[in-house]
């Protein structure tokens, strides 16, 4: 099966992708129905996702490991470049139930909502060597066993809701 359809594949650049599309289309639908079309204003806005991982029992080290080698590479330099403003990681600091338990929470601000794009030019940038990143990032992701990207938002808790 050749790698763009392989399942593991797909969910690691295809989810992005997707979430970065839904995220286009939810921005240019509520300029729509504001009456406006997508504006600086809009590009200017920071936009937040918040990446989480449920680590397979016993490997959270090594997958760290491996997100340190490629991921953090990367978003230091999307950060350098100023597409990235912060980002942050969590990691809980009590146990859960195994439904709730998760591993690894990463809270990025992008500059605005395209910023996400120019990750695969950065990371072809920086890993020329194609093969050892997607041996390495299989083995990251064969490690996973929950994994989700989300936008969020910071909302003012006394600002009149729409």
């Amino acid at each position: 099966m050749s790698d763009q359809h392989d399942p593991a594949h797909i969910m690691r650049g295809g989810a992005r992708r997707l979430l970065l599309g839904a995220a286009l289309l939810a921005v240019a639908a509520s300029a729509s129905a504001a009456g406006e079309r997508p504006t600086a204003q809009i590009l200017s806005r920071p936009y937040i996702v918040e990446w989480v991982y449920r680590v397979k029992w016993g490997y959270a080290d090594q997958f760290f490991e491996l997100f340190k080698k490629y991921q953090l590479k990367i978003l230091d330099r999307e950060k350098q470049l100023g597409d990235v403003l912060s980002y942050t990681i969590y990691r809980p600091g009590l146990h859960t139930s195994e439904d709730e338990r998760w591993d690894y929470t990463v809270v990025i601000v992008y500059k605005n909502i395209l910023a996400p794009a120019e990750e695969s030019v950065i990371e072809h940038q920086l890993f020329p060597d194609r093969e050892t990143l997607r041996r390495d990032e299989d083995e990251r992701w064969r490690l996973v066993e929950a994994h989700w990207d989300l936008p969020i938002r910071i909302i003012d808790p006394h600002a009149p809701q729409d």
